[in-house]
């Protein structure tokens, strides 16, 4: 089940669960839209993977329970902000390989 972080990993930025700004990449890691683009380049400085639009659960139980009253968005801070001399260098190597070739 997707975790539905509540933050930007690298800002803090509220991510609420209907947010459209929240991306993601393989492993969950979350970051706001502004971040991936401008900070980290769509290269996640915690695995090298590209980012998509995290998916938004259903507020509403339109079958089978499958909602966000039934499966709540976590409340789990990962504030973990990007050094971004570091993340450049890392990022360096692997930026111009399209997400899904790497």
């Amino acid at each position: 089940m997707l975790e539905l972080r509540p933050t930007c990993e690298n800002c803090n930025k509220p991510l609420p669960p209907d947010s459209l700004e929240a991306c993601i990449c393989t492993y969950e890691c979350t970051f706001c839209a502004t971040c991936v683009d401008k900070v980290l380049g769509n290269v996640c400085p915690n695995c090298g993977g590209g980012f998509v639009p995290r998916p938004i659960r259903p507020s509403k139980n339109w079958k089978g329970d499958n909602y966000l009253g039934k499966d709540p968005a976590s409340v789990k801070i990962k504030h973990r902000p990007v050094d971004p001399a570091a993340h450049a260098k890392f990022a360096a190597t692997i930026r111009n390989i399209p997400p899904e070739k790497r």
